[in-house]
């Protein structure tokens, strides 16, 4: 038997419905802040995350899933979605139209790391990119999305997190600080904290090594090596923020995993995850070929979403409703009950039929399953007569309906039991 590829999962049944439900709400929340939808390609030229991602990245250095097609070029699955983004921006001349330009995605995304709960190879991000506005204001915009989003769904004991790592030149100065620490510490570091620390010194930060965690406790604060406008920028992001009575802690060691981010920062965090995350990037179009544009965004992993929310309000069993089950007997009723099932369903009555040609008992049992509403049989005196008892499931009563009338009967019966 071929089995699934590990890191990689099938979403079916109750799951699936319940994820529907998900993001429909993402959509709906995206809509009313005035977010279109954007659906980038599932690959890109390796070059595109190499440049936007950062090269001393994890995911650059470890994670991607990089191939050569037929004509030498290198290509990589998206393992994340900004920087598609970024080239689409670019690529069709949105810098053009009414800024900001504000985009939102729904896509699958490729790791190769380690699983985990709620880390797969291949995982599903929800992201928001705000683009064409250097403001604070849309900084706090683009968190108060993610904020609605955690509230609507029910996710609790949220606590956001903010930080700023300021523009290049506080990034080049918090650098060489943290470097300077680093360096006198190098002897307690893990190993790949001690080839980190030249090349990028903020992925060191990222660590979770319980020894490194005890080092860095002490390490300088970014928020010290911020010039006045940076300084500025951060505050007013603040201010904005407690405002809208959106609730935060200031936090210096959040750096985030990717060397796109300038300036703002943030995290949502529940039960010790991290549910979502993002940041300001106002290099980053630039980086890809674009003119300079200040943008904001944040992603948003849902099987990290789903985990989070089946640990604090039970499994997800969100289960689909058959309004009714028509059964039958013998080949004249089960091409009715066939031809009954389209026109209801066409009428948007979630109706079912038999089709495996079970035996009577067979059929009732299956319709319990299902959890139908309501059933019918359809046999020869149904047949002649053009019309069969309907009965409601769970009071066991039956109304004889006739056949052209069905629809119209379950229309009012469900209007009332709503």
């Amino acid at each position: 038997m071929i089995q699934l590829v590990k890191g990689t999962k099938d979403i079916y049944g109750a799951e699936v419905r319940k994820w529907q439900q998900i993001e429909a709400k993402m959509r709906r929340i995206c809509e009313t802040f005035g977010i279109g939808e954007i659906r980038t390609p599932a690959f890109e030229f390796t070059e595109l995350f190499v440049r936007g991602v950062g090269e001393t990245t994890d995911i650059v250095q470890k994670e991607m899933y990089t191939f050569t097609d037929d004509g030498n070029r290198s290509l990589t699955l998206r393992p994340e979605g900004t920087a598609g983004v970024a080239r689409a921006y670019i690529e069709h001349g949105m810098h053009n139209d009414p800024q900001p330009i504000k985009l939102y995605y729904i896509s699958p995304t490729f790791r190769c790391e380690n699983t985990q709960a709620g880390r797969q190879r291949q995982f599903h991000q929800f992201g928001v990119e705000m683009l064409g506005s250097y403001s604070a204001a849309q900084d706090a915009e683009a968190i108060s999305v993610a904020a609605q989003l955690l509230e609507e769904m029910g996710v609790t004991g949220v606590e956001l997190r903010l930080n700023s790592l300021g523009c290049p030149s506080c990034r080049a100065r918090y650098n060489q600080v943290l470097r300077d620490f680093i360096g006198s510490n190098l002897d307690k570091l893990c190993p790949t904290c001690k080839e980190r620390y030249l090349k990028n010194p903020l992925r060191v930060l990222d660590c979770k090594e319980e020894s490194c965690q005890a080092v860095l406790a002490d390490a300088p604060s970014v928020l010290d090596c911020l010039d006045e406008e940076c300084t500025a920028h951060f505050e007013k992001v603040q201010a904005i923020l407690k405002e809208m009575g959106i609730a935060f802690v200031v936090d210096p060691k959040i750096v985030r995993g990717l060397d796109y981010y300038t300036r703002t920062v943030f995290e949502f965090v529940s039960d010790g995850l991290t549910v979502c995350g993002g940041g300001r990037y106002d290099k980053l179009i630039e980086e890809c070929g674009g003119k300079p544009t200040g943008a904001v965004g944040f992603g948003l992993g849902i099987e990290r979403l789903v985990m989070i929310l089946e640990k604090q309000h039970g499994a997800l069993t969100e289960e689909g409703h058959t309004d009714i089950y028509i059964g039958s007997m013998g080949e004249a009723g089960q091409i009715k009950a066939q031809a009954l099932t389209w026109q209801l369903r066409k009428a948007g009555i979630h109706a079912q039929a038999d089709t495996v040609e079970r035996s009577v008992k067979a059929q009732m049992k299956y319709a319990n399953k299902i959890g139908a509403h309501y059933s019918m049989i359809i046999g020869e005196s149904e047949l002649a007569e053009g019309k069969a008892q309907v009965k409601h499931m769970e009071s066991g009563t039956a109304e004889e309906v006739a056949f052209e009338d069905l629809a119209a009967y379950l229309c009012t019966a469900t209007e009332q039991a709503e």
